[in-house]
C-alpha cells in the first residue's frame, strides 16, 4: 500500500503543480484572472482521480480484491496528503521567488471587476474586505501555507470519499463480492 500512496500521490501532486504554474504564470502575465478558479479546481479533480487507480490496483492485485471502506479512504487521503503538500511547496516557492506581488495584481483585479461589474458602494466594499482578510493571511508564511492547504485538501478529501465508496468491496462467505 505505501508504495501505490506514494507513487500515485507524487503523481497527483505533479499533475495538479504543473497544471497551476502554467495558469498562474498565464494570469500573471496577462492580468487575465476569469475562469481560472474553474480551472484550477478541475485540474485537482482531474489529479486526485489517480486515486481510482491506486486503490483499485491495491485491491485487486496486492490485497486479493478485497478492501475496506477505511483502508480504501485512509489510502485515498495519504494520497490527496501527498498531492496536496507537493502543491503547496510548488506554491510556495513560486511566490516567495517569482511572483511576490500575485496578492497585490490579484486583489487590484478583484476590485476592479467589481468596480466595472456596476456592484453598489457596500458591495464594493463588501469585496474589499473580503480581499483584504485574504492578502492578511498572506502576510505570514504560515498563512499563506494554510490558505494553500485550504485551497486543494478539502478536495482531496472529498475525492478520496467518493473513491473508497466506490472501490470498497467485501469477502463474502469465503468468496468476493462488491458491496
Amino acid at each position: 500500500m505505501k508504495k501505490n500512496v506514494i507513487k500515485y500521490g507524487l503523481l497527483a501532486g505533479l499533475i495538479v503543480s504543473v497544471w497551476m504554474l502554467g495558469s498562474i504564470a498565464y494570469c500573471y502575465s496577462t492580468g487575465k484572472f476569469e475562469g481560472s478558479m474553474i480551472l484550477g479546481f478541475a485540474s485537482m479533480i482531474i489529479a486526485f482521480a489517480v486515486m481510482y487507480p491506486a486503490i483499485k490496483n491495491y485491491r485487486d492485485k496486492q490485497n486479493g480484491g478485497v478492501i475496506s471502506f477505511g483502508s480504501a479512504f485512509k489510502m485515498a487521503l495519504l494520497i490527496a496528503f501527498i498531492g496536496s503538500t507537493i502543491y503547496v511547496a510548488v506554491w510556495l516557492v513560486d511566490y516567495y521567488l517569482f511572483i511576490p506581488d500575485f496578492m497585490e495584481r490579484y486583489s487590484a483585479h478583484i476590485i476592479e471587476k467589481a468596480q466595472n461589474s456596476g456592484a453598489s458602494a457596500t458591495e464594493i466594499a463588501a469585496k474589499v474586505k473580503e480581499i483584504n482578510s485574504m492578502k492578511g493571511w498572506y502576510d505570514s508564511f504560515i498563512g499563506v501555507v494554510l490558505m494553500t492547504y485550504m485551497e486543494i485538501f478539502p478536495i482531496g478529501v472529498v475525492v478520496s470519499l467518493i473513491t473508497a465508496l466506490i472501490l470498497k468491496r467485501k469477502a463474502n462467505n469465503g468468496s468476493v463480492a462488491v458491496a
